[in-house]
């Protein structure tokens, strides 16, 4: 039986991480061929950092995934404060649940009616051109905030409901107790919150292509339009990039927490 399961969890992760090993190798071919590897290089990441397109694409990328992250790690953090201090369990109980909504929601679902939205609005201001970075920056925050929320309340039940008490016992005053004893208990859970937004926000494609406009393209959009024709070798290398970034931020997200956890055991 253990044998079995070995054998099983190794064929999980085969099929999970065996297209990111084949990608990771093709981005160091020399060739442009898909299916046969020629030799060890450097040439698709050289072409990468001299293509001033790509570049852009990723600028606009990261822009709009630290705003996005930022923002609904600000927000979130404040919702989930104002769920924990609710009194009332059934509100409590039903905020929670609605708050789950745009991340149990299709990306498809959330995509259009954000979009009608947008459009609605935009209707009723006569704006000529409604579909801008603002409206995909919007769209992700929407989408990233539950996420935050998520990962900040857990921390809220960890942590002793009597030190704030114990902090304004000795003289501060509520907001002094929030941040010199509420925010470091919670602070792990705030981090995590914003990794998990971050990385959402630079994948995303559904939502994006939904409430994109045609002057401001991100790099899933951009990878998009390149499936109609082909997809260049440089597009691995890039791949390759983000997802080693994206792994040395969810390690280091694990380790935060890890330390968090800790210290609240101790």
């Amino acid at each position: 039986m253990k044998t079995l399961s070995k054998v099983f969890i190794a064929l999980v992760f085969v099929i999970m991480y065996a297209p990111l090993a084949v990608l990771i190798l093709f981005s160091f071919n020399s060739s442009k061929s898909t299916g046969v590897f020629s030799e060890f290089s450097f040439r698709w990441y050289a072409e990468l950092f001299s293509s001033p397109e790509t570049f852009l694409a990723l600028r606009n990328t990261l822009i709009l995934a630290a705003s996005s992250a930022a923002i609904a790690t600000v927000i979130g953090t404040g919702a989930a404060i104002g769920i924990n201090a609710m009194k009332n369990k059934y509100v409590k109980g039903a905020i929670s649940s609605v708050t789950n909504i745009p991340m149990m929601n299709p990306d498809i679902v959330t995509g259009i009616s954000m979009m009608l939205l947008f459009v609605f609005i935009g209707g009723l201001l006569s704006v000529t051109e409604v579909l801008s970075f603002w409206t995909m920056l919007i769209a992700h925050v929407t989408f990233n905030l539950p996420y935050v929320i998520l990962s900040v309340m857990p921390k809220f039940r960890q942590m002793d409901k009597h030190l704030p008490e114990a902090a304004m016992d000795l003289g501060c005053t509520p907001l002094q107790a929030f941040f010199k004893v509420e925010l470091h208990s919670i602070l792990p859970g705030i981090i995590t919150g914003a990794v998990m937004a971050f990385t959402l926000s630079l994948d995303d494609f559904v939502i994006s292509y939904f409430t994109a406009g045609s002057s401001f393209q991100t790099l899933p959009l951009m990878i998009y339009s390149m499936t109609k024709k082909e997809v260049t070798p440089d597009m691995y290398a890039l791949s390759t990039i983000i997802i080693v970034t994206i792994l040395a931020l969810l390690i280091l997200s694990n380790v935060l927490g890890a330390k968090g956890d800790k210290k609240a055991t101790r």
